[in-house]
C-alpha cells in the first residue's frame, strides 16, 4: 500500500520525461523505440525507485525486452499493434484451479462444485475480458466438459451404477454395458462416444456447468469499447 501511494511520485517522473508507460499498482511498463533507449530508460527509473524513492526492486520480475511477448496483469501481448491473449501462465493457473475445485475427494456433492466452479469461472472470464480469441474459451469449455464428466464417473463408482445412469440418459443397454465395465480411467472413458452423448454439452449446462464460450460472447461489447 505504502508503495503504491510513493509510486504516485513515480507516475508524475515519468510523465515529466515524456515518457509513455502504463500502471497497476507495482507492476508497470515504460515504452520506448530502442533498445540503447530501453537501457538508458530502465537503468535511471531503478536508480530513481531505489534513491529517491527508497523502493527495492524486483530484479526477477524487472528487465528490458520487446513489447512482444510481454506479460502485464495476466496478459500476454504480440505483434504490431498488441493482440491481447492470456499468458499461458495464467491458462495453467486456470486448469489447476479448476481442477482443485473439481477434485473427488472433496467430499461435497457435484452441484455445489458446479455451483463453485461457477463462481470461480465467472469471475475468471470477467476479469480476462480483453481475451481476443474466442478459440480460448472454446477449448478451455471443452477440458472442462471432459473433467466434469470423469467427476460423474468417479461419483458413479460401480459398474452397475454407471449401467443405471447410461441407461437412463439414453445409451442402450448394449452400448452402455461395455462401458459400465470398462477397466479404463474415468479421464479416458470420459471421451468415448457413448460417455459423451448420456452427459452431453446440453445436459452438463442444465446441470449447472458453466459455458465460458457463451460469457465470452456476451462481454464482445466491452471489448470493442475498452
Amino acid at each position: 500500500m505504502l508503495a503504491n501511494i510513493l509510486l504516485d511520485d513515480l507516475d508524475k517522473e515519468l510523465e515529466a520525461r515524456g515518457l509513455n508507460f502504463v500502471r497497476y499498482a507495482d507492476d508497470f511498463l515504460v515504452f520506448v523505440k530502442s533498445d540503447v533507449a530501453a537501457r538508458r530508460v530502465f537503468a535511471s527509473v531503478e536508480r530513481y525507485l531505489t534513491t529517491k524513492l527508497k523502493l527495492a526492486v524486483n530484479r526477477e520480475k524487472s528487465r528490458v525486452c520487446r513489447t512482444d511477448g510481454v506479460e502485464f496483469l495476466g496478459y500476454q501481448f504480440h505483434g504490431y499493434g498488441g493482440q491481447i491473449r492470456v499468458s499461458p501462465k495464467n491458462v495453467k493457473k486456470f486448469k489447476q484451479r479448476a481442477s482443485e475445485i473439481l477434485r473427488r475427494n472433496r467430499g461435497i456433492s457435484m452441484t455445489r462444485r458446479l455451483n463453485e466452479l461457477r463462481l470461480y469461472l465467472r469471475g475468471w472470464i470477467d476479469y480476462f475480458v480483453l481475451e481476443q480469441r474466442k478459440s480460448l474459451a472454446m477449448t478451455l469449455d471443452k477440458w472442462l466438459r471432459r473433467r466434469v464428466r470423469a467427476c460423474y464417473w468417479i461419483n458413479w463408482r460401480l459398474p452397475r451404477t454407471r449401467l443405471k445412469k447410461l441407461k437412463a440418459l439414453g445409451v442402450s443397454h448394449d452400448e452402455a454395458y461395455p462401458f459400465a465395465h470398462s477397466g479404463k480411467g474415468p479421464w479416458r472413458l470420459s471421451m468415448t462416444s457413448g460417455v459423451q452423448r448420456a452427459m452431453s454439452n446440453t445436459w452438463l449446462t442444465g446441470q449447472g456447468l458453466f459455458v465460458l464460450a457463451d460469457r465470452w460472447s456476451e462481454l464482445a461489447p466491452k471489448r470493442r469499447t475498452a
